[in-house]
């Protein structure tokens, strides 16, 4: 089995940073999505705009479930492609 050179200790830690990086984004936008999705629909009428705006909006309640399927379909193709690459 070959060893690469160079690929120590720095390229463990850049991949580190960046997976820390991506599950604290996650980690913050998918609460903001659920009150943008699901909890503004709970509260009463607001005067501030950016809440009225959220909270008459039906985009979202119809652009989450339709993404579902959609995800399914994603997933299966990447198993689908990581099986025909693993057996190639």
């Amino acid at each position: 089995m070959e060893t690469m050179v160079g690929c120590g200790d720095g390229r463990l830690r850049t991949t580190t940073f960046w997976g820390l990086l991506l599950l604290g984004i996650g980690t913050v936008v998918l609460p903001g999505f659920l009150f943008t999705a699901l909890m503004s629909r709970l509260l009463p009428p607001s005067n501030y705009p950016l809440i009225a705006a959220i909270r008459n909006d039906r985009y979202y309640c119809y652009l989450v479930p339709l993404t579902l399927p959609i995800l399914v379909i994603a997933v299966y193709f990447h198993w689908l492609s990581m099986k025909l690459f693993k057996h190639a």
